[in-house]
């Protein structure tokens, strides 16, 4: 019980996460990736007017079955990785610079896995929290859509591929977090 209470290193998880590529492959032909549960999910929903736009007009239990299985398995466990293996209370292992840094933008509770200071309803009705929040989420989104991908799919899964459409997506979302992190988030919390 104790080797799951605490966190596993980074030469034994990589490893771990890159097996599933293959394993994927050799067993079932699959790729990976979260951002297409989104259509599975609505293609598996009914619509209240019963007609759907024909992007959603697929089989996805033959398509989609096993990966919105892998997402409810990933969900159930966080949960259980949060809720039942880990100590609520106890603060994030983070380096002194990154500390430093959030200090610097305001960010002073490192207790939980995300600071309260973005992440909570307090935070979300605020203006910059609301366009932090709802605004980041749809860019991701619409993101996720425009790219044929996530950043799991497109790291993960096509650049073991050798997929050059997911090279420039993943040299895309680096950019884009560069971008973010030293241009954007100082602009909003400064």
């Amino acid at each position: 019980m104790e080797l799951l209470l605490q966190p596993w290193p980074w030469y034994v998880v990589g490893p771990l996460i890159g097996l599933v590529v293959p394993a994927l492959l050799v067993f079932g032909g699959k790729v990976f990736g979260l951002s297409a549960n989104l259509r599975h999910a609505c293609a598996a929903l009914p619509m209240p007017s019963g007609r759907k736009p024909r992007f959603l007009l697929y089989d996805w239990r033959s398509m989609g079955l096993w990966n919105l299985t892998f997402f409810v398995g990933i969900a159930a466990g966080g949960f259980v990785g949060m809720r039942l293996l880990s100590d609520p209370g106890a603060s994030t292992i983070v380096s002194p610079a990154t500390v430093a840094a959030l200090s610097d933008l305001g960010i002073t509770s490192f207790v939980g896995l995300i600071p309260v200071q973005f992440f909570s309803w307090s935070a979300l009705a605020t203006p910059v929290g609301a366009l932090m929040v709802l605004g980041g989420g749809f860019l991701v989104g619409f993101g996720a859509r425009w790219a044929g991908g996530c950043t799991s799919g497109h790291a993960i899964s096509g650049l073991a591929d050798l997929q050059i459409p997911s090279l420039i997506a993943v040299i895309g979302f680096f950019i884009g977090g560069l971008l973010v992190t030293h241009l954007l988030l100082p602009a909003l919390l400064g």
